[in-house]
């Protein structure tokens, strides 16, 4: 029978019509079914959906609509995460009001999501620029504050002089404005801090919660937060200015204390600025350093910098012990002290920073097998590694671990007086102060008598003015004519409101829990335990990029922590039970020779004897084919989904994004690839479309015997492990077991014809619906088409997962691997209930056992039950 080519350009809009229109996947949040909440990384609206948007949104989709099936109460909604710079730019380069740009960037994006059939709850949409967000986030903010969750402080800033703005250390680049190129300025400016580190040990401890995370996540986060356990100290100051008589230092390593040879501080510590008062060398010798960055990339990359003040310090177990005392380019304000000892044999940053101003080298540890000194590369042994300390508190020549030294030296130095032991973290406080407009505004009036005054609860949200300007450098909020200007709540008197704005990272830390009841105007989120009832959160499967692995996920579970302190929460303190990160989408890049890149679009690719080469195709110019990169619009390697929806339709798209490679690795991009899924979707289509006539209003049941027998026993195991696949959300495997089934299937339904009995066609209806049934969440508009072909009754997207027969997916035979004294030599098949006997019967049978015998008797057969045989000869 001919059967029309499915046509995804008609099929796919009819279908999410269907769906649109039994408002299939808007969620109650009192349905009484079990609840599970999946959640993607929402996006930020720059104007167009990427691939790496389709991979993201297809994995997460595919989840919900697979746990619907299952009879869940499935939350999967989707918002924007609206504010940024992005949208002020572009204000400011195109003369449009950041709002508007936004809002069409949304639109636009919207769009492109819902041809991608995502089984949204659209209800549910939010964006974080809209006044009903930020206002819950304002009011959130005044309960933090009130809850001493927050300070107003004075902090060293990366201040960028043309843009008037903070930056963040990432956006220093070689002491300059990423943006406008300005040499950047340390300033000391009054901030907003959100004291995050009050609550690091609980950040760290959670973490062992989080059985659900990438191990690699966790570590990530246990070493942003950095708990380090050392000694706290002080060395005296000899020849110091008025008022300094002592140095604090904070050292991890105790039992390097008779090793110092230098001490040195950073250049913005209080010291060095105080010197730097009288002494115009060391006042440009900092300045020189505040040029260079702070990131700790930037510090770990430049060169070793010092100056030596002059000065001297005194150690604490020896007053006659004198160091001289530096200042160094890699030491570190915001970290520990801003003072640090130097031991150059064993940390290399001070072996590097030694060797170039010719201070000594003390070793004062060695390998247990060596007596060499420390040459160009620090010994820095495990601290479990037993060593043979050379200059320590201990007796010479002791040889003990590390770990041991430092808590016998730390105990020493607690019983003398000289220090005390210290757990510190290298955890700072969020600042969140913007001096920007496109962002949340900070709900704090200014007032000259009563200082920081909070926006009235009532008064709230503090909109943002829409009639701004950017004509001007610096915050629009600064120079608005009217909007900074208001009376102070207390005393009535003029006063001025705060005109920075939040961080865009605290947008995007509590929108999960608004999620659960975007229309509450009294709560920010309908509480997660509420009449004895467990609600939404934690959300049960959250997915995004791993580059969010830190910062963003910091922040959300600090949030949960705070707003729980704060009543906005009950019980929920990590906000994502289990957390996925996916891969990146990649492709090759192509560049014509002088010209520079070009996009995928504009080359055609030739495959002779498996050698490619690549040419334009507007004039044949030779393209030189380059690595597989991300996707970037710089590199030009970027394919627009709309074209490939358009083309070969959004399951296709969805099927590639699945089958290519495991969910957690990148996946490239190619042709070939996108071409191959689609060839499948045809394929399976014409399968069912086929079949349909021959199957149509038969009952499903599984053949038991007979010549479909295994063709029902493999439906029933695969729609099993396939429901494994998914839930483990290991797509590319279950995408491999759908391609065997299919495969089986079009094997036994190309043979059936009009003679076929009621139990074949039962059995292929079965395996027919199963089949549909497992495409569903991953190719949901195909499934529809062919559950409607084959006479299904609803749709495809409402129906049930179905139920295996325990039965038939057990297995009546085994595959043993066979040894030969440990190596694999071969496989056995036997009956599942073989005795140990039979199954060494039928191994010493085996033609490469019998080869390796020569005739002999084995000394020995072991047979694991179920698992192997291994044969000794």
């Amino acid at each position: 029978m001919a059967v029309e080519r499915y046509n995804p350009r008609d099929t796919e809009p009819r279908w999410q019509k269907a769906w649109d229109e039994a408002r299939l996947f808007e969620t109650r949040n009192d349905d009484p079914r079990p609840k599970y909440y999946v959640l993607e990384m929402f996006p930020y609206p720059s104007g167009r959906i990427h691939m790496g948007h389709v991979r993201n949104y297809t994995m997460g989709d595919v989840i919900a609509r697979w746990r619907r099936a299952m009879g869940y109460n499935v939350l999967h909604p989707m918002g924007w995460d609206a504010f940024g710079l992005p949208a002020e730019n572009a204000a400011r380069d195109n003369k449009v009001n950041p709002r508007n740009w936004t809002y069409a960037n949304i639109e636009t994006m919207k769009g492109q999501l819902k041809t991608m059939g995502l089984s949204l709850d659209w209800a549910r949409e939010l964006a974080t620029c809209d006044p009903a967000y930020y206002r819950h986030q304002q009011k959130m903010f005044l309960d933090f504050w009130k809850s001493d969750l927050v300070e107003r402080k004075s902090a060293k800033v990366n201040w960028d002089p043309v843009d008037m703005t903070v930056l963040a250390n990432e956006q220093v680049i070689d002491g300059r404005g990423w943006r406008s190129g300005a040499p950047v300025e340390q300033r000391d400016l009054t901030q907003w801090f959100f004291k995050i580190t009050s609550m690091s040990e609980q950040l760290l401890d959670g973490l062992e919660t989080l059985e659900r995370w990438p191990d690699k996540v966790r570590t990530m986060q246990q070493n942003w937060i950095g708990k380090s356990t050392g000694l706290a100290f002080e060395f005296g100051l000899k020849g110091a200015p008025e008022g300094f008589d002592s140095l604090p230092v904070f050292t991890t390593r105790a039992d390097t204390m008779w090793g110092p040879t230098f001490a040195a501080i950073a250049a913005d510590h209080p010291l060095a600025k105080a010197l730097a008062q009288d002494n115009p060398e060391i006042a440009a010798f900092t300045a020189k350093c505040r040029a260079i960055g702070t990131s700790a990339a930037a510090i770990e990359t430049a060169e070793k910098l010092g100056y030596d003040t002059g000065l001297k310090v005194t150690h604490p177990a020896d007053p006659d012990f004198e160091l001289p005392l530096w200042i160094a380019n890699f030491v570190l304000m915001d970290y520990g002290t801003g003072a640090i000892i130097g031991c150059p044999a064993h940390d290399q940053r001070d072996l590097d920073f030694a060797r170039k101003y010719g201070l000594p080298v003390v070793d004062v540890f060695k390998p247990l097998d060596s007596d060499a000194s420390v040459g160009d590369e620090a010994f820095t042994p495990a601290k479990t590694e037993k060593v043979r300390y050379v200059h320590w508190h201990g007796e010479p020549g002791t040889e003990i671990t590390c770990q041991e030294a430092m808590d016998r030296t730390l105990a020493l130095y607690e019983e003398k007086g000289w220090g005390q032991g210290r757990v510190q973290y290298r955890l700072r406080d969020w600042l969140i102060s913007r001096q920007r407009y496109w962002g949340c505004p900070i709900p704090v009036i200014h007032c000259d008598d009563c200082g920081a005054v909070p926006v009235p609860a009532d008064q709230l949200p503090v909109e943002l003015p829409m009639d701004v300007t950017f004509d001007k450098p610096g915050n629009p909020l600064d120079h608005h004519p009217t909007w900074k200007h208001t009376s102070c709540p207390n005393c009535g008197k003029d006063a001025r409101r705060d005109t920075d704005t939040m961080d865009t990272f605290v947008d995007s830390s509590w929108y999960y829990a608004r999620f659960t009841d975007p229309w509450n105007e009294t709560e920010p989120t309908t509480l997660d335990y509420v009449d004895g009832k467990n609600g939404w959160l934690p959300v049960n499967q959250y997915i995004g990029g791993i580059e969010h692995a830190i910062l963003h996920l910091l922040y959300s579970r600090f949030f949960a922590r705070a707003m729980k302190a704060t009543g906005h929460l009950n019980t929920v303190e990590e906000p994502f039970e289990g957390l996925f990160t996916q891969g990146m989408v990649v492709h090759e890049t192509y560049k014509v020779p002088g010209e520079g890149f070009i996009t995928p679009a504009e080359i055609r690719i030739d495959d002779i004897d498996g050698t490619r080469s690549a040419s334009r195709l507007s004039d044949g110019a030779t393209v030189e084919i380059g690595p597989i990169e991300k996707m970037s619009k710089s590199k030009k390697n970027v394919v627009d989904p709309d074209d490939i929806i358009a083309t070969y339709g959004a399951d296709t798209a969805r099927w590639f994004m699945l089958s290519d490679s495991p969910p957690e690795r990148d996946v490239i991009w190619s042709e070939a690839g996108v071409e191959g899924a689609h060839r499948f979707v045809q394929r399976l289509w014409r399968l069912v479309a086929e079949a349909a006539p021959s199957i149509a209003g038969v009952a499903a049941y599984p053949a038991k015997d007979g010549p479909l027998s295994a063709t029902s026993k493999a439906a029933h195991k695969t729609l099993k492990a396939v429901g494994e696949d998914l839930g483990r959300l290991q797509f590319n495997k279950a995408v491999a077991r759908i391609y065997e089934l299919t495969n089986l299937l079009s094997r036994d339904l190309s043979a059936l014809d009009e003679k076929a009995g009621a139990e074949t066609r039962a059995a292929l209806r079965e395996g027919v619906e199963f089949l549909v049934a497992m495409i569903a969440p991953m190719m949901p508009h195909l499934a529809e088409a062919c559950w409607q072909e084959i006479g299904g009754t609803g749709l495809a997207a409402e129906q049930a997962w179905p139920a295996f027969d325990p039965a038939l997916v057990v297995d009546d035979e085994l595959v043993l691997p066979v040894q030969i004294n440990g190596k694999k030599r071969g496989e056995l098949s036997v009956p599942a209930d073989a005795p140990p006997e039979e199954i060494e019967a039928a191994a010493l049978a085996l033609d490469a056992v019998r080869v390796a015998l020569e005739g002999k008797q084995p000394k020995k057969v072991i047979v694991v039950p179920k698992r192997i045989v291994n044969v000794v000869i």
